[in-house]
């Protein structure tokens, strides 16, 4: 699997996640996990991309 594709796929994960947040209902008790769940599937693809840059 190369870089590219992986990155690719991060990109349309965090994506499909954010669109399917927009499905949860807006209440005091989603508030934080649909924070959390935006947070975390966005995260994947940072972390990647910040490692793609790293000096080993």
């Amino acid at each position: 699997m190369g870089g590219e594709e992986l990155s690719e796929r991060l990109f349309q994960f965090a994506l499909g996640v954010l669109k399917l947040m927009r499905k949860i209902p807006d209440s005091k008790e989603t508030a934080v996990i649909k924070y959390q769940l935006s947070k975390s599937s966005t995260s994947a693809g940072a972390n990647y991309e910040e490692a793609q840059g790293a000096i080993s």
